[in-house]
């Protein structure tokens, strides 16, 4: 294998897309490209919300050659529509790595759900070597959700489908320890185990003062304290103390409670607004990119949440966003987590577990010490930005992974090592 193995990965999203998944993706395939890597990517022509993009079916930008397949794009409104897409997209991938070339190494992400048997497929198949990059976990999380009944006949074949994917892949990127021991559980060599967080780019996301920041004066918000909630409101995230310091602190003349982005429970957080009377909030949609550094650094604090059952399964990467821009963060969710021994370890806000007793006061009482403290914010914010440089950022990461390839390249596979498909 040579020094710079060839390289295909597969997700579901990838740019123009705004989905997480495809941003990351995209900021990956492109720095190995620029290394020297000779780079592909097969994605989905559909939209991470619904429709399609209007992009070519065949195209390379910025190095990586793109390769977007049409499958169907219901959008996630519906799970129907979902599983539709879903399977869309497994055929036709299926179906084109068959017929095309062999590459160095494949790298499936997890998105869609199970990709990773794909892999295994094509190691049985055809010999074809990959990788996992593990960005979250199926179906561990539609189980922690309810949305899957544990124990179940199909549980147990999506996590037989699912394991053998781990079981056999020639490495797997984790996104820290809590994710690593899940994916240990599933028969993954620990050897093949690899921890490689996510990112944001310092020159996407900078600090900006408050008196240089634009839409302050766009919201109509300039003078507030202003506590907010960036991205995806998902269901694998926890409101409900949130909820409850929004109504104790709705007649504070000087916080206001802001939502960026969207999610399956963004109409509930509205609606619980409007139920109680909170003024001091609004609910905005997802901004551009380009945007993200002056909304980011609006906030005088970030709420950062994550379900106790979710640890392990998802790590939430707006945290890195978060931190780029200088802001302290404030985490609901369990002290168990990778997101929460960060934000404990860089001392850069503080953790309100929601197994401990007085959840709600505690944060109460946390939000109004750091809106009134801007020393304290802005210690706590330098600590942050600080901490993203050495760790969290974009070309840290990547590099990285151009260390994980490197070494990779000088391992030969062993002989006769192609995976038995059964389901469990």
């Amino acid at each position: 294998m040579s020094a710079k193995p060839s390289l295909l990965f597969v997700n579901q999203h990838y740019w123009p897309d705004f989905a997480s998944t495809g941003q990351h993706l995209t900021d990956l395939a492109e720095h190995l490209a620029a290394a020297g890597y000779d780079v592909s990517v097969v994605c989905s022509r559909g939209k991470y919300l619904a429709g399609e993009l209007e992009s070519p079916e065949e195209e390379v930008q910025n190095g990586v050659r793109i390769h977007r397949i049409r499958a169907t794009s219901f959008g996630r409104a519906r799970h129907l529509g979902r599983l539709v897409d879903y399977a869309s997209f497994y055929l036709r991938v299926l179906l084109r790595l068959l017929r095309k070339r062999r590459y160095d190494y494949l790298v499936v992400l997890t998105t869609p759900p199970l990709l990773c048997y794909v892999g295994a497929i094509l190691k049985r198949l055809r010999g074809q070597r990959y990788g996992i990059w593990s960005m979250d976990l199926h179906p561990d999380a539609e189980e922690a959700l309810g949305m899957l009944k544990q124990g179940s006949l199909l549980a147990k074949a999506l996590h037989g489908f699912n394991d053998v994917g781990y079981r056999n892949a020639d490495f797997v990127v984790d996104l820290g320890t809590y994710m690593k021991r899940r994916i240990e559980a599933k028969g993954a060599q620990p050897d093949r185990l690899h921890t490689i967080p996510v990112w944001s780019k310092k020159q996407e996301i900078e600090p900006v003062a408050r008196e240089d920041n634009p839409l302050l004066d766009e919201w109509g918000l300039r003078g507030k304290q202003i506590v907010m909630y960036s991205g995806n409101a998902g269901l694998a995230h926890r409101f409900d103390e949130v909820l409850e310091a929004m109504h104790t602190l709705k007649n504070h003349p000087e916080l206001f409670f802001l939502f960026v982005g969207s999610g399956p429970r963004k109409q509930e957080i509205i609606a619980y607004a409007e139920e109680h009377g909170i003024e001091n909030f609004r609910y905005l949609n997802y901004l551009p990119r380009e945007q993200l550094r002056f909304s980011l650094s609006a906030a005088s604090v970030h709420l950062l949440t994550l379900r106790r059952n979710m640890a392990g399964i998802a790590v939430p990467g707006k945290l890195y966003g978060i931190m780029a821009a200088a802001r302290p963060v404030v985490m609901v969710g369990p002290r168990a987590s990778v997101p929460a021994e960060t934000v404990e370890r860089e001392e850069i806000g503080f953790v309100v577990d929601p197994s401990q007793s007085g959840g709600t006061a505690r944060l109460v009482e946390g939000l109004l010490r750091l809106c009134d403290d801007d020393a304290l914010r802005t210690e706590q914010g330098n600590r942050a930005r600080a901490a993203f440089l050495k760790h969290y950022e974009q070309k840290v990461a990547c590099e990285m992974w151009e260390r994980l390839f490197e070494q990779l390249s000088h391992v030969r596979p062993p002989a006769g090592s192609r995976p038995a498909l059964a389901s469990a």
